[in-house]
């Protein structure tokens, strides 16, 4: 939240807030309730207000935006069931092999019937050239998404919709133009954006990959780590200031823990990474 609101501000954007709960297994609206308390407590607030009942900004109320951009991908592009299970597909895995493992294109010609529980994949064009973009911190990159994770999943056997779909079709639908997202997402770039192009966007977003929160380990901090939420420091009586202070420096962005508000945020981005500069036309993301 610190690089989300502070880059925003340095470029004089907005801040659209979105509920990305197309996993509808897992997804509960108490999760939604608890998230909109912590960025109230820790001074974050976006440009949008999300509904109680329905919003464009909540995915679990969106189901018909992305079966239409689905109806429109399979009018022009290869979409094709795909029955295998995340079981087989890890067992069908190199254990040598590091990193993301693409999809090997196992039921791409298999044609198999609507009847049987299945996914749903895009198969990329055989020909397409490597996407090329520059992040705006991690510099130039050229991506081959064919190579990196195989035919796109577009949604589960479950009937979700997968995150690459949700996300990209959601970007493109709310015009966002640029994204402030963490360094371990920076391999989804590639996809996204042809993804995005192949659903008709014309205008390309900008990217910015910020550095992680890591623990002693160099592991990412997460809940399947048991890292604390911000809901038990907040209980735990820290105040926010510290907590944002924390955050800030095991993200690079001042040499060592201080308490600070959140509107420090672009201050401490704009000496820490001065090539980012004001847009003349300020943006969503």
């Amino acid at each position: 939240m610190l690089y989300v609101w502070g880059v925003a501000e340095i470029l004089g954007a907005e801040v659209l807030l979105r509920i990305e709960d197309h996993d509808r297994q897992r997804s509960q609206r108490r999760y939604e309730r608890e998230l909109l308390r912590d960025l109230e407590w820790l001074g974050f607030e976006p440009v949008n207000r999300l509904a109680e009942r329905s919003s464009s900004y909540r995915q679990s109320d969106c189901h018909e935006a992305f079966a239409h951009a689905l109806r429109r991908l399979e009018r022009s592009y290869p979409v094709y069931r795909c029955v295998c299970t995340r079981k087989q597909l890890a067992d069908a895995a190199d254990p040598e092999a590091f990193g993301e493992q693409p999809y090997p294109g196992t039921c791409r010609n298999a044609a198999h019937p609507a009847s049987q529980p299945h996914g749903l994949r895009l198969a990329w064009e055989p020909d397409a050239a490597a996407e090329a973009f520059t992040d705006g911190l991690l510099g130039r990159h050229r991506q081959e998404p064919r190579e990196q994770c195989g035919d796109l999943l577009l949604r589960d056997r479950n009937g979700n919709w997968s995150y690459q779909f949700s996300v990209t079709v959601d970007d493109v639908r709310h015009g966002v133009d640029f994204v402030v997202r963490g360094e371990d997402l920076l391999q989804s770039t590639g996809r996204q954006l042809r993804l995005a192009r192949m659903l008709g966007a014309v205008k390309r977003p900008a990217f910015y990959h910020h550095p992680l929160v890591r623990d002693a380990r160099g592991a990412k901090l997460g809940k399947r780590q048991g890292s604390p939420a911000v809901r038990e420091l907040r209980q735990g009586g820290i105040c926010a200031a510290r907590v944002l202070g924390e955050a800030a420096s095991g993200a690079g962005l001042i040499p060592e823990p201080r308490a600070i508000p959140a509107n420090a945020a672009a201050e401490l981005i704009a000496v820490r990474h001065p090539g980012l500069g004001r847009r003349d036309d300020p943006g969503r993301g």
